[in-house]
């Protein structure tokens, strides 16, 4: 698509302004009365400067006529309007700030909350980088939008009208004239809207890119490390760099162009004011105080038209941005159905499940069904569809055809849903550790677990022994993905966390990949130990752990079936 095929795409689709800018003023409404407050100050500001070009005439000529004893007092008046007035600026933009953060923060805490309640396969097709950017960049954009913005807007507006009363009271013609720049700055917003839409879209694409590169290459730097790609590394974000450093110029030097069209018919209104004014004076019909606000009104005419032109760039950034996470917030939700059955010898039966991420099935129809109490083991190759059973059974995606049921020995069922993870106990792949203390992680499987709880946990996932042996013991803090201990310990940490939730059902997927044989062995034993025994669907590589379990499944053309 060349470049005005997309100027053009994005132009055609400027009805959706008119609905980002709804949900945007919806929003708004918790910080209305900040706002107002804000807009009075703002109004107040603009009162006084009109205000302080009619004293300034006042002074100018009574000083011009000699006037002494009344000189001193508006010099006294003028001087207490400038301190009010510079009150007024630190508050209000004490409030400004405020206002920011709290309308900053009360989107981005929504966006957040909607990312974690959207379907895990829906949102795994944005990266993180890319999520991260529409919750700082584009949520900060929206922000400023709203508490700065288009206070500043209707500031601006208003001041317009009131110094274009004051100036006609003085000089009508001068007033309309004053006003003729008002066309071409309205002709460059124009042209301004139908660009900067588009551009202000590829600045942020490319800040998600850059970031997302970064955030990677940070949280990988022991594979650029292994590999020697320092140098490449550098390189890629160096491309990335440069490629941002493209539209930003781009969309700057668009928005410099119009703004330098703009200044020149300013400058040019100024001249014909001051040009004016001394031709009056010459012909004796103005005072020298009248000339001072012929210039001051002439210039504080055209500024607002002037700023509103110029504010029209904001206004589409945080259009644009408003977009980006209205994106997000369409995503589908989870679909919880408010059901439940006594969680107590769960099994499981997969009937007739189809899936896959792409037009390639991994499952065709395939059926199992996982006991109440029984240990599974899935044994296979990568790649063959183990842990994405374990996400149709977790219901991280309702894509899928076919039906997968929780059961208990008392005949209650329940489809799989975001409710059935009330039950279900999960180890994942990989390090999944949180920065914080070791009794902070293991307590994310369980906020209102107890002390002992928490020992019993670390003490059937085999971990009890070394994690006593650090310098805090369970209050050790560790780094992101458990800097700071060793990845055999993670992962015991993190089972420790499932096992502390004492779910019924309990998912270890490659969970005890980083294990020695022996130690898994222990883990595994402390499980079936447990009384009552949890229903274990047990992901691994390793055959040996299979004299802990019942039975084995194995994935063959994309059908399930216990092994011969």
């Amino acid at each position: 698509m060349g470049k005005m095929a997309k100027i053009k795409h994005y132009w055609n689709k400027r009805d959706d302004a008119g609905k980002y800018f709804k949900w945007v003023l919806n929003y708004t409404k918790p910080y209305i009365p900040q706002l107002s407050l804000l807009l009075a100050f703002d109004l107040i500001a603009t009162l006084t400067s009109v205000g302080m070009a009619i004293i300034g005439k006042e002074l100018i000529d009574k000083a011009t006529g000699g006037n002494l004893s009344e000189l001193w007092s508006i010099i006294i008046i003028y001087v207490l309007i400038i301190l009010a007035s510079q009150t007024l600026s630190v508050v209000s933009e004490l409030i400004s700030v405020v206002v920011y953060e709290k309308f900053g923060f009360g989107i981005r805490k929504r966006v957040y909350r909607r990312i974690l309640d959207t379907s895990w396969l829906d949102i795994a097709k944005y990266h993180t980088g890319d999520l991260m950017t529409r919750l700082t960049s584009d949520v900060g954009s929206v922000s400023d939008g709203i508490s700065r913005t288009i206070p500043k807007i209707i500031k601006l507006f208003v001041e317009l009208v009131v110094t274009f009363v004051t100036l006609a009271y003085y000089d009508l013609r001068l007033a309309i004239f004053a006003l003729l720049v008002a066309p071409v700055a309205m002709l460059a917003s124009v042209w301004l809207g139908r660009k900067l839409k588009y551009l202000t879209i590829k600045v942020q694409q490319t800040e998600s890119k850059y970031r997302s590169f970064m955030q990677e290459s940070l949280a990988n730097i022991l594979i650029e490390k292994s590999f020697c790609l320092e140098d490449y590394s550098e390189k890629r974000l160096t491309q990335l760099r440069d490629e941002r450093i493209y539209w930003v110029l781009k969309k700057n030097r668009t928005n410099l162009f119009a703004s330098t069209v703009m200044g020149l018919s300013f400058q040019f209104g100024y001249i014909v004011a001051f040009a004016w004014g001394a031709i009056c004076i010459a012909k004796g019909s103005i005072t020298y105080g009248t000339m001072t606000v012929f210039l001051t009104l002439v210039n504080r005419i055209q500024s607002p038209v002037l700023g509103l032109a110029q504010l029209v760039p904001k206004i589409i950034t945080m259009l644009a941005s408003a977009g980006r996470i209205i994106e997000l917030q369409n995503l589908p939700k989870e679909e919880y159905l408010g059901r439940t059955i006594h969680p107590e010898h769960i099994g499981v039966k997969v009937t007739n499940v189809s899936f896959g991420y792409t037009d390639e099935l991994v499952f065709d129809g395939a059926d199992i069904e996982f006991k109440p109490g029984e240990f599974t083991a899935i044994v296979g190759k990568s790649g063959i569809g183990k842990t994405t059973l374990v996400r149709l059974i977790m219901a991280f995606t309702q894509k899928m055809q076919g039906s997968i049921t929780f059961y208990n020995e008392k005949g209650e069922e329940m489809p799989a849903s975001p409710d059935a993870r009330n039950f279900i106990s999960y180890v994942p792949q990989g390090n999944t550790l949180f920065s914080g203390s070791i009794k902070d992680n293991v307590l994310m499987g369980n906020k209102d677990a107890t002390d002992e709880e928490i020992i019993i946990a670390l003490k059937s996932a085999s971990a009890y022994d070394f994690v006593m042996e650090l310098p805090q013991g369970v209050d050790t803090i560790i780094g992101e993905k458990g800097v700071g201990i060793s990845e055999g310990q993670a992962q015991r940490i993190a089972i420790a966390r499932a096992l502390v939730r004492r779910a019924p059902f309990l998912i270890l997927d490659e969970a005890t990949s980083s294990l020695d044989e022996s130690t898994e062995l222990s883990v595994l034993e402390g499980i079936r130990k447990w009384n009552p025994s949890p229903t274990c669907l047990l992901i691994t590589h390793r055959r040996s752990v299979l004299q802990y379990c019942d039975r084995e499944i194995q994935i063959v053309d994309k059908k399930m079936r216990d092994a011969v």
